[in-house]
């Protein structure tokens, strides 16, 4: 029987080394990155990751051939499903959309802000070797991160995707909203609450002005800074040394991260609820290839029971508000504030792990631990 896991990692590490094989070689001292599990600090850059537009680390559209172009896109579609893929195409195009919206105006120094060529690839190690490898493909509302251990898709999280705007006029009357599920599933889920379990679910009146892990390596309690939200040396936002939820003191607090989760957990929903909950949890899960995608695992009740719903904001559409799925091994946030609520963020981790740092060490035991010897 196939291991769709390794069947996965044999397309990305086939699409990997075709793009590998196009550079040259001041183009590879950008694109190559140090072995997963490398020493020195290495891992700090394969584990520092961005969604706002600044230097993700890596190769840009701008610094490869249109031929290389397709290279990287034929990656994409390597770790992601048809839906996902279209949707991270869709993502980079916005860039054009978003310089209409602010009328070209925007200048932080670079010769274009909004900026479709400003999307970086690197590869960590060696695709398709014996040793671990991975990729890291990002840019402005977007991060995407794979581990590849043994031959198998081992992570595939932090995935970040994001709109801005959220919603854009097509020819026809018709709307384009790239993230448009992850936010109708859930308000329609929220509504559907009756008014105990409502209460519980809203943790807060106001939503914050961003996901509240924001890029941080590790899910903890620890509040982010809007400056820690881009690359140090680049340009970084008015009011960076504020938080960048936007939130303080009791209003942090009710929406902080715990270990146990806050909110209604999938438990005390009914039929109906929990189908809307696990098609919810789809509009994040199945980004990735089936058989990479963890979303089967929701077909036991007793892991669709444990995963919780949290809500902040209005529940009002076109108002902003934010929302969250937190479970074992499981963390997903959406937010839309900005613009007048036309601004979204939609994150989906694995607190466990991200990155597949669990899964890195338990290779480098397996592989690299001295053998006790009579």
């Amino acid at each position: 029987m196939i291991d769709p896991r390794r069947e996965v990692a044999n397309l990305m590490a086939e699409a990997a080394l075709a793009w590998l094989d196009s550079l040259d070689a001041d183009q590879r001292k950008v694109a190559v990155g140090p072995p997963p599990g490398a020493g020195g600090g290495a891992e700090d850059e394969r584990t520092r990751w961005f969604y706002t537009p600044t230097d993700h680390g890596g190769l840009t559209f701008h610094q490869q051939r249109p031929t290389q172009h397709r290279l990287v896109m034929r990656l994409l579609a390597s770790g992601l499903s048809e839906a996902g893929y279209t949707t991270i195409a869709t993502v980079l195009g916005l860039e054009n959309v978003l310089d209409r919206v602010e009328d070209f105006s925007v200048n932080w120094g670079r010769e274009r802000t909004r900026d479709p060529g400003m999307y970086y690839l690197r590869i960590f190690g060696e695709p398709g070797g014996s040793q671990p490898w991975g990729w890291r493909f990002g840019g402005h509302h977007v991060s995407l991160n794979y581990l590849v251990v043994d031959g198998r898709v081992a992570a595939t999280t932090p995935c970040f995707m994001g709109a801005d705007p959220a919603a854009s006029p097509l020819l026809g009357g018709a709307t384009l909203r790239p993230l448009g599920a992850a936010e109708d599933l859930a308000r329609e889920l929220v509504h559907s609450l009756r008014p105990e379990l409502a209460a519980r679910a809203v943790l807060l009146a106001r939503p914050p002005n961003d996901v509240v892990a924001g890029n941080s390596i590790r899910i903890d309690d620890r509040v982010l800074t809007r400056r820690e939200l881009w690359r140090r040396g680049q340009h970084t936002p008015d009011r960076a040394d504020h938080p960048a939820t936007g939130l303080h003191g009791a209003d942090r607090q009710a929406l902080a991260l715990t270990p146990t989760p806050k909110g209604v957990p999938g438990a005390e929903l009914d039929t109906a609820q929990r189908e809307l909950l696990r098609a919810l949890l789809g509009t994040y899960l199945d980004r990735v290839p089936d058989g990479v995608s963890p979303l089967p695992r929701y077909d036991d009740p007793a892991a669709l029971d444990a995963v919780h719903l949290a809500w902040a904001g209005s529940t009002m559409a076109g108002e902003s508000h934010y929302y969250r799925l937190q479970g074992p091994r499981l963390l997903v946030e959406w937010t839309n504030f900005h613009r007048g609520a036309n601004h979204a963020h939609a994150v989906w981790r694995d607190p466990e792990t991200d990155f597949g740092g669990d899964v890195l060490a338990a290779h480098h035991t397996a592989h690299h631990a001295p053998q006790n010897r009579k």
